[in-house]
């Protein structure tokens, strides 16, 4: 939004709100949200312009928790002469709809960690326009070796403090989230000692029982990474990680809408099971995130990309190349409902993650005196279909 263009948003459905509603945009930031109920009669002043988006629902942007990297460039592989490139992912993904997103570093060597963590840090503290790093996700090296999936073994470590504290050397403020295999740690020290630094432990490449889980949740953990993959099964007997997790009213998982990761009948019953409060959407998108379907080089290894799934070259499923929002337009094609389906990739995600910041002040949904950073949703009743842009700089610039 034109900061200096007041412009009133009419006739919009925000998540979290009943029947329609205005928003008053000021200097890029809105001012006030009413039912237009209550301003149906009202004439805007000369000076401001009036968006009618005749029943539309408006959001945030979407929050990615989990991506790989995107355009060709995995994020374990950045080196510092990939600042400029770096910037151009940033600009791509809010394109695509992202406001803010935390570059993820599977497996690797320690020392790829490191130089990784250190471009991160460098840019986050001068970082421009476009999507906003937001810190950093660890999805290993902390994994249970018979759930690894994808990650390299070789580089698996065993999850102690000293391990924990090498792998973090000295960027544990922008590591915001790490993913880990509570098993792995007996004495349970780990999870209490990165809570203690403010990292979020998710849990995830476990082997994890119920129990376990459980003892892993009051212990600090918050959050479960891609539900469904890389765990115990939801068994009747034996529930495993994924159901501890739905049952904890203080634990968020994560979970990957492609279609390929999770059969989109299953999600419909987690969505139910957890009432889709404890549920937030990632894209766990790789490299060719933004290119073509082909063969791309991963690692030391290659990946082969059909229709968005990347897997390698003995079937192992790796990741996708589809964009977040594209997880909003699937859930909606299986039958979630709208307004959920836009939660779960903008107000879900920033919810997980309360104490960050550059979250813009940590609001959960579309409140008063937050910058104008709006998606346009309209679902076509003949259709069936959801489609999203960003709100204009301009209103003659909207189609």
């Amino acid at each position: 939004m034109s900061k200096a263009t007041p412009i009133d948003i009419i006739n919009a459905r925000v998540p979290g709100y009943k029947d329609l509603q205005m928003l008053f945009v000021r200097e890029g930031i809105i001012e006030r949200i009413l039912p237009m109920t209550t301003v149906f009669k009202r004439v805007a002043p000369q000076e401001v312009e009036l968006l009618d988006l005749r029943g539309d629902w408006v959001s945030l942007g979407g929050v990615d928790l989990q991506i790989n990297g995107a355009l060709g460039l995995a994020f374990p592989e950045l080196k510092a002469e990939n600042l400029d490139f770096l910037q151009k992912i940033c600009e791509y993904l809010w394109d695509v709809g992202v406001d803010g997103f935390l570059p993820t570093l599977v497996t690797t060597s320690v020392d790829n960690i490191q130089r990784s963590l250190a471009v991160c840090a460098d840019f986050i503290s001068h970082q421009k326009v476009g999507s906003q790093i937001l810190g950093v996700h660890l999805e290993g090296p902390f994994l249970n070796y018979q759930k690894r999936g994808a990650h390299p073994a070789e580089y698996l470590l065993p999850l102690t403090i000293e391990q924990v504290k090498r792998v973090l050397g000295d960027y544990t403020q922008i590591v915001k989230v790490i993913t880990l295999a509570p098993e792995l740690d007996p004495t349970g020290e780990v999870i209490p000692y990165l809570r203690s630094k403010g990292i979020i432990v998710s849990l995830g490449h476990s082997q994890a029982t119920a129990l376990q889980a459980e003892d892993a949740f009051k212990l600090g953990a918050t959050m479960v990474t891609h539900a469904f993959n890389a765990m115990p099964l939801l068994h009747h007997r034996e529930p495993g990680l994924l159901g501890a997790a739905i049952l904890n009213p203080d634990v968020m998982c994560g979970f990957i809408a492609d279609g390929e990761h999770v059969s989109p009948i299953m999600l419909q019953i987690l969505l139910r099971a957890s009432s889709q409060k404890g549920l937030f959407l990632v894209s766990d998108a790789l490299s060719p995130l933004g290119l073509a379907d082909g063969v791309y080089p991963w690692d030391t290894r290659q990946i082969e990309v059909k229709n968005g799934t990347a897997r390698l070259p003995d079937g192992t499923l790796s990741g996708t190349t589809l964009p977040l929002l594209v997880g909003v337009q699937n859930l909606v094609k299986w039958g979630c409902d709208v307004e959920t389906a836009i939660i779960l990739a903008t107000e879900a995600p920033r919810k997980a993650m309360p104490s960050t910041a550059t979250l813009r002040n940590a609001l959960t949904g579309i409140s008063p005196n937050q910058p104008a950073n709006l998606l346009r949703w309209h679902f076509d009743e003949t259709t069936k279909q959801l489609t999203w842009q960003r709100l204009p700089l301009r209103l003659s610039d909207f189609a």
